[in-house]
């Protein structure tokens, strides 16, 4: 079954609606490249449109209407919005759910070492990453420093056309022989993948090398040995007023350094960092954001951490934090108690919004032509992902299918179908088994990418548009959900 290029049906007042979504997106994407920069922008927006802390509406004993606009937020990673609708929510919910976290480099906990008068920081590698395309490339640090006073320093270097870029170094190809002849996997390992931050000493002058080590800063001693590694602490010092043992209590990640662009003569693409999965979690946010009147159905959007690494933690899908945020939620409403809580969580529809691999034709052999995301043909949805035999997949009924195609065609949605990659070629997973867990209906749904999972990975303007408009018709669909839930 063939689909057609979304391109082919804009007039030029859509696409002039395209080209403003993606250059919002575009500036969204380029200034909050982590989890907590993601979840802090949602939440500064959703209070520009009017949401309210839930957790405070719950200590002044406030209670919830229809129409009311809640937000709720867990370690500053994790974010869930609610618009309260007409119905009871014992009815359900339309659930948008995509995480906000991207593969990348994190410091370990204690990261300054100087060797051969190199200053470098130890990193671990975070998510499913190629570590060979991490190497030669500008890199910025974001994060946190949390001192033992309590007070949290925000780290953000790399990003601003004055600051200084880091990276990690590559062996040059007259010495690498021996490398070239290693697989793929194995040309640069994961423990090598150390960022270069420093090369210049610190000098010590003569008065103060004469002192007693009792009258010397610790700085001054450590020039001695590490004169490299004193230099940048000094600077440290100075900036932030950190010293290397907050490094222990430090959430620092580093992530491809740069804004993201246009790509191609037409600009019809994106080039960025973190579309996986911002490049779902983006329009989810705006697509909750947009609903103006109350919705029939409650409409929730749920922006998680740690999906790359299975979704753990007290900030990943497989927290509790989702099912407290609804508990609450009823609870204010008048609808309290275990049982309408878990009614409403089997009677709710969700479209877990994450992304799907693009058709490259350059790695054709991979893809199954009949069965995958084509760039620029809309959202795809994934009726099943997994691998080897659908392993470790929610596999969304023929039911729920059946009414999410009505709800895309209804609103000119332009949508696709697909799965990730040939048969037993390879696979993955993401949040939508979680919520599944409840016996709602849940279906995969997000954007096509090409290069995912690299530094720099390509979307389309088009398909990201048509997520945009199919995830707004999705939290406005009065339907029911599939099954009637019978406790």
């Amino acid at each position: 079954m063939k689909t057609e290029s979304a391109w082919k049906k804009y007039d030029a007042k859509a696409l002039e609606e395209v080209e403003k979504f993606a250059a919002e997106y575009i500036d969204f994407i380029s200034t909050n490249k982590t989890e907590r920069e993601i979840a802090r922008a949602s939440i500064e927006l959703a209070e520009e449109a009017g949401y309210q802390d839930l957790y405070q509406a719950f200590d002044e004993g406030r209670a919830l209407k229809p129409g009311d606009k809640v937000y709720a937020q867990t370690h500053g990673k994790a974010v869930i919005l609610v618009h309260l609708g007409e119905e009871p929510l014992v009815g359900g919910f339309n659930i948008l759910g995509a995480h906000i976290d991207s593969p990348r480099l994190d410091l370990k906990q204690n990261p300054l070492f100087e060797r051969n008068e190199l200053l470098h920081f130890d990193t671990h590698y975070y998510g499913g990453i190629k570590h060979y395309q991490w190497v030669t490339i500008p890199l910025a640090l974001h994060g946190v420093v949390a001192k033992k006073d309590g007070s949290v320093v925000p780290i953000n270097v790399g990003e601003d056309e004055g600051d200084p870029v880091f990276c990690v170094s590559d062996l040059l190809i007259h010495l690498a022989k021996d490398q070239m002849q290693k697989k793929a996997s194995e040309a640069v390992a994961g423990e090598d993948l150390d960022v270069l931050v420093g090369g210049r000493p610190l000098v010590i002058d003569d008065e103060i090398a004469k002192k007693d080590d009792a009258d010397k800063t610790e700085i001054e001693k450590l020039a001695a040995k590490e004169p490299v590694k004193a230099y940048a602490l000094k600077l440290l010092a100075e900036k932030y007023d950190i010293e290397e043992e907050d490094f222990l209590s430090a959430e620092i990640e580093v992530v491809p350094a740069g804004r993201a662009r246009d790509l191609g003569f037409d600009r019809s693409m994106i080039l960025g960092y973190g579309h996986d999965d911002s490049s779902c979690a983006y329009p989810s946010l705006v697509a909750q954001l947009a609903l103006d009147e109350t919705p029939k159905r409650t409409a929730i959007t749920v922006l998680v951490d740690k999906e790359e690494i299975g979704s753990v933690g007290a900030t990943g899908m497989a927290s509790q934090f989702f099912e407290n945020v609804i508990a609450v939620l009823m609870e204010l409403s008048g609808e309290g108690g275990d049982i309408n809580l878990r009614r409403a969580l089997a009677a709710s529809s969700m479209l877990s919004s994450d992304v799907s691999a693009g058709l490259d034709p350059a790695y054709a052999s991979v893809f199954e032509p009949n069965n995958a995301a084509y760039m620029g043909h809309g959202l795809v949805f994934n009726k099943y992902t997994g691998s080897r035999g659908k392993s470790g997949s929610n596999d969304a009924s023929a039911e729920y299918v059946a009414r999410i195609r009505r709800i895309m065609d209804d609103a000119d949605v332009s949508f696709q179908t697909a799965e990730l990659g040939r048969v037993d070629v390879g696979g993955g997973g993401t949040i939508a088994y979680l919520p599944a867990k409840y016996e709602m209906d849940v279906i995969d749904s997000g954007v096509a990418v090409l290069s995912m999972h690299a530094p720099w990975e390509v979307v389309s303007k088009a398909d990201l548009y048509e997520a945009y408009k199919g995830y707004l018709a999705f939290l406005l669909d009065a339907g029911p959900s599939t099954r009637v839930p019978a406790l």
